[in-house]
């Protein structure tokens, strides 16, 4: 027996208990990880409130860092007593032990705070692909990068500055802006006072950027188009606001020829070297200073809820993570 937050029916935060469940023994190519660090991500939240469809009765979280305490047959990737911290589920991670698929995890490197991995892995992942693969960002460049004092653009501006490129920042509120200046952002605005694409063209001259990372969803879907030079790519890859409206694919063509891209990160570690590779160069810049990483808030396990409220009310900065009893 193990001791996990379970849902049966979608809805908002209370629908999340802490119940005892039963754990198998690992199967062929799994590994059981006792957790001592739990990410908590805008994908639970999509999960949890029906927004995107999974079965239910069910776990959930896909991320989270502890050590090996048990091998199942066939793995060779790692043994008992091995730091390591997945971000690809399966779901199930708010749970103080869960067997994981062993090609689907990494080691932690020494340096690398259990927490800190657990905080950092899925949405540092997450800026690798958005950074690297899904739009090339170059030096010299000037990207628009929303939510940048949230927990995927705090390392996406400093990874971004780090190759070159000039960010601007969009934050809710005045208390973020000195945040997201720490970080790197050259420009922030304001999404709560102030006209994003106005500000936008003001500060690249009329051109536009080339590509806007939007993780918010409903409420910038239509200042990203309207801040995007001509064949700018329009990055959608969250929904804390709620989903894209539908739209006519001719508006692409209206507002200057655009590419619209809804990635994924499975898509982009499809194999364990592409997760090593991915997951190298992340904790390489952690370890090298260049993507700095503050202590996540935490909360316990037993109260996922609370952490859930924290996170939509879009209020916090950073990560957070729980910390099982």
């Amino acid at each position: 027996m193990t001791r996990a937050i379970r849902f049966e029916q979608t809805g908002g935060a209370d629908v999340l208990s802490f119940q005892d469940v039963e754990l198998r023994s690992p199967a062929d190519g799994e590994v059981r990880v006792r957790h001592s660090a739990i990410g908590v991500n805008f994908i639970d939240v999509y999960h949890r409130s029906g927004l995107y469809k999974i079965p239910l009765p069910s776990g959930l979280g896909l991320e989270a860092a502890g050590v090996v305490e048990r091998v199942g047959p066939n793995v060779t990737r790692f043994r008992e007593g091995d730091r390591i911290a997945y971000a690809s589920g399966p779901i199930g991670a708010y749970s103080e032990a869960a067997n994981v698929v062993a090609n689907r995890a990494v080691k932690i490197p020494g340096g690398v705070s259990d927490e800190i991995a657990a905080a950092i892995l899925l949405k540092g992942l997450t800026a690798h692909y958005l950074l690297r693969r899904t739009y090339r960002v170059k030096a010299g460049e000037t990207i628009l990068f929303h939510a940048a004092a949230g927990g995927v653009g705090m390392i996406a501006v400093q990874w971004a500055k780090s190759l070159g490129a000039t960010v601007i920042g969009t934050v809710g509120n005045d208390k973020k802006v000195a945040l997201a200046q720490s970080l790197g952002c050259q420009h922030v605005i304001v999404s709560s006072r102030e006209n994003i694409a106005s500000r936008v063209r003001e500060i690249t001259g009329g051109k536009g950027v080339p590509v806007v990372y939007d993780s918010v969803g409903r409420d910038t879907f239509m200042a990203s188009l309207d801040s995007l030079a001509p064949l700018g790519m329009f990055v959608s890859f969250g929904n804390a606001s709620g989903p894209v409206p539908p739209f006519e694919a001719s508006i692409l063509a209206q507002k200057g020829s655009l590419f619209f891209t809804r990635p994924t990160l499975a898509n982009y570690v499809t194999t364990p070297e592409e997760l090593d590779v991915a997951a190298g160069e992340l904790f390489d810049l952690v370890a090298r200073g260049v993507v700095k990483k503050n202590e996540p808030k935490s909360f316990p396990l037993s109260q996922a809820a609370e952490a859930h409220r924290a996170l939509e009310s879009r209020q916090t900065t950073g990560s957070l993570v729980l910390i099982p009893g």
